[in-house]
């Protein structure tokens, strides 16, 4: 096929797709250059768009204000358990939904959709006093557990999982198989791209909740990464150089776990595209 393009085309082509992904860049950038420095120089004009010496002192100020080896584990605990967790709950509603059929199937499915239009908001009250009842005000099991079945999540695995051939299952039926090992052993191996798009969701959606954790958790040794830092915006004076390497802390382990699923999240995301 003859390209369309010219060679003036192309260079337009490339020079905005550079702005474009320069002007992405640049708050990132922005904000790991203000992460070295001092809470003065953050806002300077002009501004300084070179890293600065005071990134340990940044360090030092953040641990005494908010404990942060405490913060980040708490974080990284509760999105770790919720990911996975929360990925073995949707793939297998998900599995069943896409490949067994029994009554009022489509009408539960089309209910679990109807619940993506809720708020959230809505749910907090109702939660909260569950929350209260079951004593789990200020735990992880709070903020873990109410938010593990994802309807964003079910819908995107049982689209993946409707081009799953049905001959596959039924010929490990025919061997013996048990739905179980069906599941384990057959199903979610060839599902890898779907579970890690679905996987980079899950964990981003938790790592940077925010209303739920400061609703359920009162101590601040059990705040999680959103919640600590919304705490360094006091009334009278902020601390820009610990809430700028706060907010490059909480940026790095996404962007980490983004970069090492990116094709599987793709190729996941493309496989949603399937129908029935």
């Amino acid at each position: 096929m003859k390209n369309q393009y010219s060679p003036v085309s192309k260079t337009v082509i490339y020079l905005l797709l550079i702005f474009g992904a320069l002007l992405s860049i640049a708050p990132f950038y922005w904000m790991f250059v203000g992460a070295t420095n001092a809470s003065g120089d953050i806002l300077h004009i002009p501004p300084r768009l070179l890293p600065g010496k005071h990134l340990i002192e940044n360090f030092k100020n953040l641990q005494e204000s908010l404990g942060m080896t405490r913060i980040m584990f708490n974080s990284l605990f509760v999105s770790l358990v919720s990911t996975f967790l929360s990925l073995l709950i949707c793939s297998a509603a998900g599995y069943a939904f896409a490949k067994f059929k029994f009554k009022g199937r489509d009408v539960i499915f089309f209910a679990i959709l109807l619940t993506m239009m809720i708020p959230s908001q809505v749910t907090l009250v109702p939660l909260f006093k569950l929350m209260v009842a079951l004593n789990w005000l200020d735990t992880y099991q709070a903020v873990i557990l109410p938010q593990l079945a994802v309807p964003f999540a079910i819908f995107l695995i049982r689209q993946n999982m409707l081009s799953f051939p049905d001959d596959l299952l039924k010929a490990a039926r025919i061997d013996g198989a048990g739905e179980l090992r069906i599941f384990f052993t057959i199903v979610l191996p060839t599902m890898k791209p779907a579970l890690a798009a679905v996987a980079i969701f899950l964990f981003m959606s938790q790592w940077n909740s925010f209303i739920w954790p400061l609703v359920v958790l009162s101590s601040p040794d059990m705040y999680t990464l959103p919640v600590a830092l919304s705490s360094l915006i006091g009334l009278a004076r902020i601390d820009y150089g610990q809430v700028m390497l706060g907010a490059t802390i909480s940026t790095v382990p996404v962007i980490v776990f983004f970069l090492i699923f990116q094709k599987q999240f793709i190729a996941g995301i493309l496989g949603g595209s399937v129908k029935e």
